[in-house]
């Protein structure tokens, strides 16, 4: 075991007992003793195994993926500056300028738990999916574990299943447009970023619509929207849709909102409620292809 190894282990353990677990959303009970987050819902939340975990913080494993300990900076609420030092404790180069970043800040973290009650999701410059409110997924559906391609915004809209999102062919146009734009900027903002050439490179070979859109180099903005959802349990929903720069960070905060008192905010409050109820029988069936007048959208639904 080398230096580095014991001292990766630490720095998990000191970190990961230095969590509030209220702030990380987990309920406490008062039988709880221990400071600090549990291996169990640390390693739930990063998705690895809890042996995996024990293993890191005991140094008996070595060369942690770089998705693993971006999942793990993001659970323990790591500064940039503590994300890149576990970085190099791995034995990784910490992410430079040139590349995306996908951390999210303890800021960002806060504000998207304090507006539990919306459907918020945090994109990277790339438009891949980093984090999510339960209710976000309870509208959208949530993406796969482990597809990488369910979580990026312009694959699924160039390349993916139908959306739950409802768009007239004027607003698909301009959503199109505006991503496209997006993906230009951010790589001439991060030119070392092999995933995003990688993204840029299979959407102008897949999808003619992209490649069209990328020759014309239009340049866009995003402005505030309005969505209409097609959801298979509580139908049709419009919602003012904001997107939110994190200067410093380059991270999208996307958050949909209804005026309160209105028909769609009372569909929010159901789904909110449906989300955290168990799937019953009943429901399961209800939202089947089968039994329902919708079609179920894919999980893997563009989500704006």
């Amino acid at each position: 075991m080398s230096a580095d190894e014991r001292e990766l282990g630490r720095m998990l353990r000191a970190w990961r007992d230095r969590v509030d677990p209220g702030e990380a959303g987990i309920p406490v009970g008062p039988k709880r003793r221990s400071p600090g987050l549990r291996r169990e819902e640390v390693a739930l939340a990063a998705g690895v195994s809890v042996d995996y975990l024990t293993r890191l913080e005991q140094g008996r494993s070595r060369h942690p993926s770089p998705q693993v300990l971006s999942a793990l900076a993001r659970m323990l609420r790591l500064t940039a500056t503590e994300r890149d030092h576990l970085f190099l404790l791995a034995g990784l180069l910490a992410p430079s300028a040139g590349t995306v970043d996908s951390h999210v800040t303890p800021g960002v973290q806060r504000l998207v738990e304090r507006m539990r009650d919306l459907p918020v999701a945090v994109f990277d410059a790339r438009w891949t999916l980093v984090t999510s409110s339960p209710l976000w997924d309870a509208l959208m559906g949530a993406p796969l574990a482990g597809d990488a391609r369910a979580r990026n915004l312009p694959w699924l809209i160039f390349l993916g299943p139908p959306a739950r999102v409802r768009h007239s062919p004027e607003e698909r146009r301009t959503l199109e447009s505006a991503v496209v734009a997006d993906l230009r900027q951010a790589s001439t903002r991060y030119p070392r970023d092999r995933e995003l050439a990688d993204l840029v490179h299979g959407l102008r070979a897949e999808s003619p619509r992209f490649a069209e859109l990328w020759e014309r180099a239009e340049v866009t903005t995003h402005t505030a929207d309005r969505k209409t959802i097609e959801h298979p349990e509580v139908g049709t929903i419009t919602l003012d849709c904001d997107v939110l720069t994190v200067q410093g960070a380059d991270l999208r905060i996307v958050a949909y909102s209804a005026e309160a008192g209105s028909a769609d905010a009372a569909a929010l409050d159901l789904l909110r409620v449906i989300g955290e109820a168990p799937l019953s029988p009943d429901r399961a069936a209800a939202a089947s292809p089968g039994r329902s007048r919708r079609r179920v959208p894919d999980p893997r639904a563009a989500p704006r």
